[in-house]
């Protein structure tokens, strides 16, 4: 696996790729933010099996991170993470600086409307004109010809497909960005970089989270008024231990609009806080 710091190597290196594994061959993109589990890994893993190339980024991208969040503290751990990557097989791990990414004077930004507005947009202003500007930023850099996301950040994901084909990117093409099911512990927690915050207590009322997403799901299935069960669901949560519910919510999977009752395309959106950690959530119903 060659490691890149600087974007001239890094094109030079892409292209390099792209030569030796012949004409027609494909380069899959997997953006990350380092601190790597399974989750991550299954998404190289798919990137392998769609693509003759694969090219992992981890990059902690300031822009994304509010005042008041976990910037500072967010695990890095870049010799470890390598050692995974090498380990199934990534081509390319691409591992800027904060400089590199952000020279100088740079002055720009994307703000995608509409899709990024309630659930984590509206509990992190600005945090998806980071994820949007980065992640253009990311396809322009390597020019894959496919990147894969996590539906863990359903939202992330609709934003990204969004500024996609608003911007006409074409390295991906917006139906090349695909979303890879959320993997999840086997007591069914999302795998996340941020339950390394989680302390033993903590860990074990985070089970809470998607056991009682699960029993709002089956209860809307059945017809229960979706007011009450959400509000059931909050109270589930404060009563597992959760300090607080940044949302509880469903919405529509594609355009991300909120709905009183399900439809054939809703999903169940939760964030809630226990200690200093915010956990993410979403389902489909």
């Amino acid at each position: 696996m060659q490691t890149i710091r600087a974007l001239n190597p890094l094109r030079e290196t892409t292209a390099a790729l792209r030569r030796a594994a012949g004409k027609g061959a494909r380069l899959a993109l997997v953006p990350t933010m380092g601190a790597l589990h399974d989750g991550h890994l299954t998404l190289v893993r798919r990137a392998r099996e769609l693509a003759d190339i694969v090219a992992v980024s981890i990059f902690v991208n300031p822009k994304q991170f509010g005042p008041n969040e976990d910037l500072d503290a967010y695990p890095r751990q870049l010799e470890r993470d390598s050692e995974l990557l090498i380990s199934e097989g990534v081509d390319l791990l691409w591992a800027p600086e904060v400089g590199e990414m952000y020279p100088e004077g740079f002055a720009s930004n994307i703000s995608v409307e509409d899709v990024s507005a309630g659930l984590c947009g509206a509990d992190r202003p600005g945090h998806f004109d980071g994820v949007a500007t980065v992640v253009c930023k990311l396809f322009n850099q390597v020019a894959p010809d496919i990147a894969l996301f996590g539906e863990k950040d359903w939202q992330q994901l609709a934003v990204i497909r969004r500024m996609a084909r608003d911007l006409d990117l074409y390295a991906p093409m917006p139906e090349a960005i695909i979303g890879v099911p959320i993997v999840r512990e086997k007591d069914g927690l999302a795998m996340s970089s941020r339950n390394a915050y989680l302390s033993a207590q903590q860990r074990a009322a985070a089970v809470t989270l998607p056991n009682a997403m699960r029993d709002a799901i089956e209860r809307l299935e059945n017809g229960d008024a979706a007011a009450q069960v959400l509000d059931d669901l909050r109270a589930a949560l404060l009563a597992g231990g959760f300090d607080s519910v940044d949302y509880a919510e469903l919405r529509d999977a594609a355009s991300i609009e909120l709905l009183d009752e399900p439809n054939e395309n809703a999903r169940l959106f939760v964030a809630a806080r226990i200690g200093g950690t915010r956990l993410i959530d979403n389902m489909a119903v």
